[in-house]
């Protein structure tokens, strides 16, 4: 058994194994993509159907032989990206034959999120990202206060002018995200606006000024920031590696003072 587990870590590991299953999982993407076209499921329903069979039962041998191959079965499941792949393929299993056909479908495409677990450097910027939801609730609760100001103002102010965009708060929030995106923020909403109320120039531009050049902006840099620690834990730059060789010397030396004091 410990032979059989060694030879399953081993295919598991090999950069082959992980290419075959990166590029069947393109095949899977473009066969997805194939059946949103009536000219190709009226034509092709049947083989779309037996290569689907086939592509799961795939992706579940690699999914066994790469829990064999673990070192056990809660060191598997430790790691939330083998959990992610095991549930997506054993939900595979489980809607086949059922009559939800677009649940079913929706998962098949989840198939494609797969791509993030094989490939590194995928799987490394969502970890970024994710290391970033943390510090993004502090920046959400400010652009929440922001956006709620706003529409309080925008619906007491523009009520009457452009019952359209501010008649209520929710409508008010609604066009002022529109507004944040930038998308025709100026022709679509501000204009008509502006003809009718000349004053109301200062709203638009201090909430552009603040929501997106300030408030949206750090949302990047707290983006950008864990991307480049994330990079700097992967592949440590010159001065990592020195301040790491510094910080074990100085244990070291603690160590040794400890031993002399007693």
């Amino acid at each position: 058994m410990t032979n059989f587990r060694q030879k399953c870590a081993r295919i598991s590991e090999n950069p082959l194994f992980t290419n075959i299953i990166i590029g069947l999982i393109i095949v899977n993407a473009i066969l997805v993509g194939l059946e949103t076209y009536s000219f190709f499921t009226d034509r092709f329903h049947q083989w779309f159907f037996i290569v689907d069979a086939v592509l799961l039962w795939i992706f579940s041998i690699e999914i066994i032989i790469r829990l064999i191959g673990s070192r056990s079965v809660g060191s598997f499941f430790k790691d939330p990206w083998n959990v992610f792949d095991f549930v997506i393929v054993a939900s595979g299993h489980l809607l086949v034959g059922s009559h939800y056909v677009t649940v079913l479908r929706i998962l098949r495409v989840l198939r494609v999120l797969r791509a993030i677990s094989i490939i590194p450097s995928l799987r490394k910027m969502v970890n970024a990202l994710i290391k970033t939801i943390p510090s993004m609730g502090t920046i959400m609760l400010l652009l929440g206060l922001f956006f709620y100001i706003y529409g309080v103002i925008g619906t007491m102010m523009f009520k009457d002018v452009a019952p359209e965009y501010f008649g209520t708060l929710h409508e008010s929030l609604l066009s002022l995200f529109q507004v944040i995106t930038l998308e025709s923020w100026a022709s679509g909403v501000m204009r008509p606006i502006l003809e009718l109320e000349p004053s109301s120039w200062w709203y638009f531009v201090t909430f552009i000024l603040v929501g997106s050049f300030v408030i949206v902006n750090l949302f990047v840099g707290v983006v950008v920031g864990n991307v480049e620690e994330a990079n700097r834990e992967e592949t440590p730059t010159p001065t990592d590696i020195k301040l790491e060789e510094v910080q074990k010397e100085l244990q070291e030396i603690k160590q040794l003072l400890k031993k002399e004091n007693k």
